[in-house]
């Protein structure tokens, strides 16, 4: 199924969650979807093989978190991070419709690094980077690093919290997508973590559960 095919669903999903993009940023994640069906081949970034699963699991999953991204970030330009990157969800899809956030994506495979960036050249994307690092070596200069920390399906937020917090600029916030409410792995967290918000997600065509996971710094 191509792109072409697949742009009515994409439009009818991004209606259903309220986002109103222009054509160039819908037709910017359809050849997304298209490059990592392309360099799939080589470089394994996804066990999800069909378009229209792709669509939904990768594309409309990483743009049912934007909302809520930018009622958090209230339009400003702002630094973010997704950690365990892979193929670039949500980071890339994050770049793609909200032009004012500049986005790293880091990940440990040096490849997958390197399709961010293909992806960053082809689509024209100023605003997005691949780092290949461990995030643990991704410290905050002074005056420097993140407002937000994300992370899809990447680890524990205990293990996501404690590699990434030197990343973090001050006043900052983990932005954690999960599956299900993670109640074992909230108490799991240290005193020094402070969660503040768990919002739900409903993701078109996607019959499964998802939340956003909001932390802190505890104080901060």
């Amino acid at each position: 199924m191509s792109a072409v095919n697949l742009k009515p669903a994409l439009e009818a999903g991004l209606r259903e969650l309220g986002l109103v993009l222009s054509d160039a940023q819908v037709d910017q994640l359809l050849a997304y979807q298209d490059l990592i069906a392309k360099w799939n081949k080589v470089y394994n970034l996804t066990a999800v093989r069909d378009p229209q699963d792709m669509l939904t699991h990768h594309l409309l999953d990483s743009l049912a978190a934007i909302p809520p991204l930018l009622r958090q970030t209230g339009g400003r330009r702002t630094q973010l991070l997704d950690v365990g990157s892979g193929g670039g969800l949500p980071g890339v899809v994050i770049a793609i419709t909200c032009p004012q956030i500049e986005v790293h994506c880091v990940d440990t495979v040096l490849k997958k690094a390197t399709f961010i960036q293909q992806v960053a050249a082809s689509l024209k994307l100023p605003n997005l980077r691949g780092i290949h690092a461990r995030v643990e070596s991704l410290k905050a200069e002074e005056g420097g690093g993140y407002d937000i920390v994300c992370s899809r399906a990447f680890a524990s937020l205990v293990d996501f919290t404690t590699w990434s917090r030197p990343a973090l600029k001050s006043g900052a916030v983990w932005m954690a997508m999960k599956g299900k409410h993670p109640v074992d792995e909230l108490a799991a967290l240290s005193p020094e973590v402070a969660m503040f918000h768990v919002e739900q997600l409903r993701v078109p065509g996607l019959d499964a559960e998802r939340c956003i996971v909001w932390l802190r710094p505890a104080g901060g």
